[in-house]
């Protein structure tokens, strides 16, 4: 996937992704560069043969209707938006948006936070793009409303 002026954003529907992806759309805007919107999908931690096989295309096809309706949504925002490609891929969250990134200009995520001090602490796949990323990386905080 190489190419110039590429930006990779993880979007996975929630309200700090959908910050970083409208974040990226308008640094793409800026610099001229497409923008890869990733999402990844695994297996659900409680998934189990006993209730009867989900096939694994429902989960792919659940994470492929997030990212197209998360960026159809953004992309109708603007008067001029940038080239956006969207991609789907099967595995762990921050590993999939490393490997999109690799040679990537910039690495756009979305922090969640969590605990007492929600804004101030990275989610676990912001924390772990900022330690192995190998382009810089901009950490989005969704504003409260």
């Amino acid at each position: 996937m190489s190419q110039q002026n590429r930006i990779v954003v993880g979007v996975d529907g929630s309200a700090p992704s959908l910050a970083a992806l409208d974040w990226a759309l308008g640094q793409a805007e800026l610099t001229d560069a497409t923008v890869d919107a990733v999402t990844a999908w695994e297996y659900p931690a409680f998934y189990s043969w006993e209730g009867g096989a989900v096939p694994p295309r429902e989960f792919e096809n659940a994470a492929s209707v997030t990212v197209e309706d998360a960026v159809d949504n953004a992309v109708d925002r603007r008067t001029d938006p940038p080239r956006v490609r969207t991609h789907v891929v099967q595995g762990d969250s921050a590993q999939v948006l490393l490997d999109t990134a690799e040679d990537a200009e910039l690495l756009v995520v979305g922090s969640r936070g969590h605990g007492g001090f929600v804004g101030a602490l990275l989610g676990s796949v912001s924390h772990k793009c900022t330690h192995h990323a190998g382009c810089p990386v901009v950490i989005v905080h969704a504003s409260p409303e």
